[in-house]
């Protein structure tokens, strides 16, 4: 079959939630039986995510070839089965760079270089590259519709049209219908005005996804009103509302006809939707049979989309045992400040998560020795096994002064170091080590209990690791290192086998987590936290 492709656009205002609308999409044609994939345009000159701040970006979501990409990517494979690499998400940078190239080779003979062809033939190059294979290929347009560097993309998805065939081919638009509080009623001028810009440009959306906090009054009537003004179905004005969690998303849409017209719109078969997956995970989101407390010490928690998939794979560990995980946002730069006292007590696990630069670290070693020493569950990713190492040298090895040189140049105990081929690399981009490395776990650990397995494969995104100088000296105060990439003989597990839960890990296992299939680590720290409730 000739792969279809849904374009979706955004309007009015950012942070609507395109890419957990276009995710819900994808969940649902999948449910359908269609094989999908989704793609994320950013129009910003950044040749990829990787060396943008959390606090402008949110986290950056690590693929398993290593591509540092937009969080989008988490939500598209946390909603379908969706593998992504590097190729699903595409940058300006990433274009015009190709482009240049290519001008600097000699490949155009000759030519002047332009947006058009030149820029738009990339872009669509981009959208055929991982296009083979598949039923539907959703393509999520960052940005708004009117923003200036974001026209190449959209010249692209419009010239796409004409290139596949127009029965192949729908726009979904993603707009903004305020509720005027003075007016006691939803204004439809903002949506009508977001697609005359859409159109201005050559492209008519086929559904609308009205963006509203107030669903109950967008009525069939003023539905009727947005489909007369703004050139659509009736059927195809679709209220994307609030909901009690992001899972929900697709019942909403579902309940709403929003794949039934996608597949009508697309020539799809109208094949049956079995979404009983997607109801149990809300059942048990939505009727937990408890709750967990769950400490995340952090210096980026103002941002909270700094720790997306952290979040939600902490969720995914709560629906796996059917209880409710309440995060509770610690800052490790406050305890620094203020200690421990009202910051972490009451806790029933505690997390540290990655991070780069020193500010903040000492909190973060403070509550991993309160952790450590009240027999708290405890969970390191990345910068927080790193931590847990330098804590454990410090006041249980009697190693004075141990550090990470990241944090300190001159260390007394670099128990944490950078590796040596990292050690004349400058450039900041792509150039850690990065995506899916094989971890072999040791027979009777507890993260060997976790996996049911002894052999694993997680993706990375750091550049230090623990100095295997110490490792004798850390294994002799009782560490135990229960994880090694063996082709280097790194560590990449370390626990505390004393202690009723305190495993930390190099790598992020937080982006292979999915809500019907929580990532067993977490499953574990969730189960972990339950018990040190029911024995308080």
């Amino acid at each position: 079959m000739t792969p279809k492709f849904i374009f979706v656009t955004g309007g009015v205002v950012s942070s609507l939630g395109k890419g957990l609308a276009a995710a819900s999409i994808g969940s649902l044609l999948e449910a359908r039986g269609f094989r999908v994939t989704l793609l994320k345009m950013d129009p910003y000159i950044n040749v990829d995510a990787g060396t943008m701040s959390p606090y402008q970006h949110g986290e950056v979501y690590v693929t398993d070839d290593g591509g540092e990409t937009d969080l989008d990517l988490g939500h598209y494979e946390r909603f379908t089965s969706a593998q992504t690499t590097r190729d699903n998400n595409i940058t300006a940078g990433k274009v015009y760079g190709t482009v240049i190239e290519k001008e600097r080779r000699g490949d155009y003979l000759g030519r002047t270089v332009q947006v058009i062809p030149h820029i738009t033939d990339q872009i669509k190059a981009s959208i055929r590259k991982i296009a083979s294979g598949l039923d539907v290929v959703i393509v999520e347009i960052g940005g708004t519709v009117g923003d200036i560097e974001g026209l190449p993309f959209l010249e692209a998805v419009r010239q796409f049209k004409k290139d596949v065939g127009k029965d192949n081919v729908i726009y979904v638009h993603l707009t903004l219908v305020p509720f005027i509080q003075a007016a006691g009623e939803l204004k439809t001028k903002a949506t009508q005005h977001s697609v005359k810009e859409l159109r201005a440009i050559g492209i008519q959306p086929d559904v609308l996804l009205c963006r509203t906090d107030k669903e109950h009054l967008l009525t069939p009537a003023i539905k009727s009103k947005i489909a007369l003004f703004c050139d659509v179905e009736e059927e195809a004005v679709i209220a994307a509302r609030d909901v009690d969690t992001i899972y929900e998303v697709p019942l909403a849409f579902h309940e709403q006809g929003l794949d039934e017209s996608v597949c009508r719109l697309l020539g799809l078969p109208q094949r049956r939707a079995d979404l009983s997956r997607w109801e149990e995970i809300v059942h048990r989101i939505k009727a937990p049979r408890g709750r967990v407390r769950i400490g995340i010490v952090g210096k980026y928690i103002e941002v909270k989309d700094s720790y997306k998939s952290l979040y939600e794979a902490l969720a995914h560990g709560g629906i796996a045992h059917e209880v409710a995980v309440d995060v509770v946002w610690v800052d490790a730069e406050r305890l620094e400040r203020e200690g421990l006292a009202g910051h972490v007590e009451g806790l029933d696990g505690i997390l540290v998560p990655g991070g780069f630069g020193d500010r903040g670290i000492e909190g973060k070693i403070q509550a991993i020795r309160y952790a450590r020493e009240r027999k708290v569950p405890y969970f390191g990713i990345c910068l927080g096994m790193q931590c847990a190492v330098i804590e454990y040298a410090r006041h249980v090895c009697g190693l004075e002064g141990a550090n990470s040189t990241e944090f300190d140049p001159k260390p007394a105990h670099n128990v944490v170091d950078l590796l040596p081929e990292q050690r004349n690399i400058t450039d900041k981009g792509g150039t850690m080590r990065l995506g899916l490395y094989p971890v072999v776990l040791a027979e009777g650990s507890a993260a060997s209990r976790a996996y049911g397995q002894g052999a694993i494969r997680e993706r990375h995104r750091h550049r230090y690791e623990v100095n295997n100088d110490y490792l004798k000296a850390l294994e002799a105060g009782g560490l135990r290192i229960s994880g090694i990439w063996s082709e280097k003989q790194l560590v990449e597990i370390v626990e505390l086998p004393g202690h009723p839960w305190f495993v930390a890990g190099q790598f992020h296992p937080e982006f292979r987590s999915k809500p019907w299939a929580p990532h067993p680590l977490f499953a574990a720290f969730i189960r972990a936290a339950m018990d040190h409730q029911a024995a308080a």
